[in-house]
C-alpha cells in the first residue's frame, strides 16, 4: 500500500519524512532543503527520502507530489536501499533518462501499482551508476554505510568499523575511497555531524546533553568540532536555523532574484534592496540559505533558460533576454551548470 497526495508546501516548513518517501516537484521556482543541504537541480528528478529526513521548500511557489510506502518489509531489499540510504547527496533517478519512471509518475498510472515505480528506479539508479561501481561493490559499500548509522555514536575506529564488514575480499576501505571519494573516517564524521544538526535544530536539549549522547568527550570539544565543521557555534546553528518562527528572509531574497536576475546581477543591488551590507547580506544568506547570493542567482538563471527553452525561443533570443553578450557565452554558461548544451536539454526534454 501507498498513500500518494500533492500538495502547496509552505515556504520554509520542515516536513518531517515518517515513511519511506519518494518525492516528485511537479513545479515551482528556488531551491530545497534536504538534511540541511540545499539543492537547486530538483528539476526532472524523482526524490527518495528516508525515514527521519527531512525536507524543506524555500519559496512559496512549489507543487509537489508525495509518494508514502508503507510495505516495510520492502526496504529490507539491499537493492531498493540504494534509492534512500544517502551517501554524500540526494538520492533520485534522472527522469530525463528514464522512460518508465515517467510513465508511473503520470497522472494516469499512479492509481494503480505505483509501488513498482520503486523497482523501476532502483533498476535506473544502478544503471546511472552514479560511483562507477560494479553491483557488488556497492553492497560492500552500503553495509558499511548501515553499519556507521548504528555505531556512530560508540567512538569506533575506522579499523574496527571495517572489522565488522565481511568485505567478500574487497578492501572496503580503499573501495569507499575510491568509489565514494571519502574516507571511512569521513563517513563516521558526517553521520556524527547531520545526527548534531537535528539535535541542535529541533530540539530543546542543553549542548552539554548532545554531545554527551553522540560520544563526544566534552561539550567544549563538541563546540570546536561544531565550529570549525559549520562556521557557526550551535548556539548560533539553532538560532540562525529558525525552526519554530520561520522568518521571510529566505522568500523576500527568493522574490527580489525572481524579478531581476535578468538584469541585475551586482551583490550590490540586492543588499540594497533589502536594506543591508554586501556583507551582512553575504552571510545571511549562507546562513539561511546554505548557499550564496550568486549560487542563487545563477540557478535562477538556467530555470528562466530552460522554461524559455522549452517554450521554443531559440538560443540567440534566450541569451539576448538573459543579457548574454554572445550566444556561444551562454551556452558555455548553461553546460557548466547544467551538465548539457541547451540543444541537448531540449532534445532529452522532447523525447521523455
Amino acid at each position: 500500500m501507498q498513500s500518494i497526495k500533492k500538495f502547496s508546501p509552505e515556504i520554509n516548513k520542515v516536513y518531517f519524512i515518517e515513511k519511506h518517501t519518494l518525492i516528485h516537484i511537479l513545479s515551482g521556482k528556488g531551491s530545497i532543503q534536504v538534511d540541511f543541504k540545499n539543492y537547486f537541480d530538483w528539476q526532472e528528478k524523482a526524490i527518495f527520502l528516508e525515514k527521519g529526513q527531512y525536507i524543506k521548500f524555500l519559496s512559496d511557489n512549489f507543487e509537489v507530489r508525495q509518494i508514502e510506502f508503507s510495505n516495510e518489509k520492502k526496504f529490507y531489499d539491499k537493492d531498493i536501499r540504494v534509492l534512500f540510504k544517502h551517501l554524500i547527496s540526494l538520492g533520485y533517478i534522472d527522469l530525463l533518462d528514464c522512460e518508465d519512471c515517467n510513465t508511473f509518475l503520470s497522472e494516469t498510472a499512479l492509481t494503480h501499482n505505483s509501488a513498482n515505480i520503486i523497482d523501476i528506479s532502483s533498476k535506473q539508479w544502478y544503471w546511472q551508476n552514479p560511483f562507477k561501481a560494479s553491483k557488488e561493490e556497492y553492497q560492500i559499500i552500503f553495509d558499511t554505510k548501515e553499519i556507521i548509522d548504528l555505531e556512530y555514536s560508540n567512538n569506533l575506529t575506522s579499523n574496527d568499523l571495517v572489522s565488522l564488514i565481511n568485505d567478500r575480499g574487497y578492501n572496503a576501505q580503499k573501495l569507499i575511497k575510491n568509489k565514494v571519494g571519502l574516507s571511512v573516517k569521513n563517513l563516521i564524521s558526517s553521520k556524527r555531524l547531520h545526527e548534531s544538526l537535528k539535535e541542535v535544530a529541533f530540539t530543546n536539549k542543553t549542548f552539554q546533553e548532545i554531545s554527551y549522547n553522540l560520544g563526544f568527550k566534552d561539550d567544549a570539544y563538541f563546540n570546536r568540532v561544531f565550529k570549525n565543521s559549520i562556521g557557526q557555534t550551535p548556539k548560533a546553528f539553532r538560532e540562525n536555523f529558525d525552526f519554530e518562527n520561520r522568518d521571510l528572509f529566505s522568500q523576500d531574497i527568493s522574490e527580489l532574484i525572481q524579478k531581476y536576475h535578468e538584469h541585475e546581477r551586482s551583490l550590490e543591488f540586492y543588499a540594497d534592496k533589502m536594506n543591508l551590507s554586501i556583507k551582512a547580506l553575504s552571510n545571511k544568506v549562507k546562513s539561511k540559505m546554505n548557499a550564496t547570493l550568486g549560487q542563487l542567482i545563477r540557478l535562477e538563471l538556467i530555470n528562466t533558460a530552460k522554461l524559455m527553452l522549452l517554450e521554443g525561443y531559440s538560443i540567440a533570443s534566450v541569451s539576448r533576454k538573459l543579457g548574454f553578450e554572445e550566444p556561444n557565452h551562454f551556452s558555455r554558461f548553461f553546460k557548466h551548470y547544467s551538465k548539457v548544451t541547451p540543444t541537448e536539454f531540449k532534445l532529452k526534454k522532447c523525447n521523455i
